[in-house]
């Protein structure tokens, strides 16, 4: 199974070479639209979109052949995606461009890179951290984005392909709960509070709040050196907590479950609730620390299973009887189990992940978990 690592490297283009790459992202943004505006909507497939407007893009824009060929494919995949969400594909903007191996070169003796943009080819150098550099040391990467972030500093996308390890196939699985108070708690009894993170998120929305009512000049320079402090602060804590489980998962030989928490925003920005209330629940980091979780058990062999959510926190992990969850507090009348309620959802889940890798097919855990007309009756799992 192959895995695709992408390092995002700082540029340090010279101002000619600067001006080179904000013609080459708009010509390629400009190839993108026209070729979006003069090819059918139906029509996905890059080859075809291509043979219809390659001359054409040539022409217009000034691009290079390969990158002629790069536009065509991301209004293909673009087309793609859009369809299968049932929606419209966006106005391409002039932030990023595609390159492949024959316009694209990484230098180790120099650490540079060396890209073709509208008006040659040039070698550009590269500002990464130590981990960038142990993962490109000795390598010959084939494909890359050039793209212009937010803070309008340039940086190279460079995507790494590796063969993944096989995944261990075992019997033991540690089930993880993901939670707004304790981000995520194991059935091996890890656990990472979020105090931590609600008190940042909360320090954060104070200080953009009296920024914003300030409105000068300095408030506003404030506001942009603010800016992805927080997100920042999430994604950093989201891997430490994903690292940490990988590394238990395959010191103990065990598979990863996890719950399907897939729509749960949806689900709740539908009930009525304050604003300080959504705001908590709609920053929930939770779908990137599934994400940091799988990929990193893919480059690990440790396997990560997704399971329905459906009655996890109000079964008991010691009978399988619905029980009386207060709080962080889970109660169960039938054997009178009671402890942490993150703790036994874990078990849960773990009991469910190990029923839908043994027997997938005729788990009664499973069908009882999953079916509509079993989770109504709901007694006993």
């Amino acid at each position: 199974m192959e895995q695709t690592l992408t390092l995002v490297c700082k540029l340090q283009p010279t101002p000619e070479q600067v001006a080179k790459i904000e013609a080459t992202l708009k010509a390629f943004a400009d190839a993108c639209n026209y070729a979006n505006e003069q090819v059918k909507p139906q029509i996905t497939s890059k080859t075809t979109i291509q043979n219809m407007v390659y001359q054409d893009l040539r022409s217009k824009f000034d691009l290079s052949a390969n990158l002629a060929v790069r536009a065509c494919a991301r209004v293909g995949a673009n087309r793609k995606t859009a369809k299968a969400k049932g929606k419209p594909v966006k106005t391409f903007k002039p932030t990023s461009a595609d390159y492949d191996a024959r316009i694209f070169a990484f230098r180790e003796k120099d650490w540079s890179a060396s890209l073709t943009l509208n008006g040659g080819r040039e070698h550009i150098k590269l500002k990464s951290a130590n981990y960038q550099m142990g993962k490109l040391k000795g390598r010959c990467p084939t494909s890359a984005q050039l793209c212009k972030h937010k803070d309008g500093l340039y940086y190279l996308h460079i995507q790494l392909t590796d063969i993944a390890p096989e995944p261990i196939k075992s019997g033991k699985v540690i089930g993880v709960d993901f939670g707004r108070r304790d981000i995520a708690v194991t059935s091996s009894g890890d656990k990472w509070d979020g105090k931590q993170i609600k008190e940042t998120r909360d320090r954060f929305s104070r200080v953009r709040a009296s920024l914003q009512r300030k409105g000068t000049k300095g408030a506003k320079r404030a506001l942009k050196r603010l800016s992805g402090r927080e997100r920042k602060y999430q994604t950093w804590l989201n891997h430490t907590i994903s690292r940490a489980i990988i590394a238990d998962a395959k010191a103990k030989n065990a598979i990863v479950a996890i719950e399907n928490l897939t729509g749960i925003r949806e689900r709740t920005n539908s009930k009525p609730r304050n604003k300080i209330e959504r705001r908590h629940s709609n920053s929930w980091g939770f779908y990137q620390l599934r994400v940091f979780l799988e990929y990193k058990g893919i480059q690990s062999g440790v396997e990560v299973i997704a399971v329905p959510p459906a009655y996890t926190s109000q079964t008991c992990h010691q009978c399988l009887h619905i029980g009386l969850r207060s709080d962080k507090v889970f109660k169960c009348g039938n054997c009178s189990w009671h402890g942490d309620a993150d703790f036994n959802a874990a078990n849960v889940i773990s009991l469910l992940g190990g029923a839908f890798v043994s027997l997938p097919e005729r788990s009664v855990l499973a069908c009882s978990l999953s079916e509509p007309q079993a989770r109504a009756k709901a007694p006993r799992l």
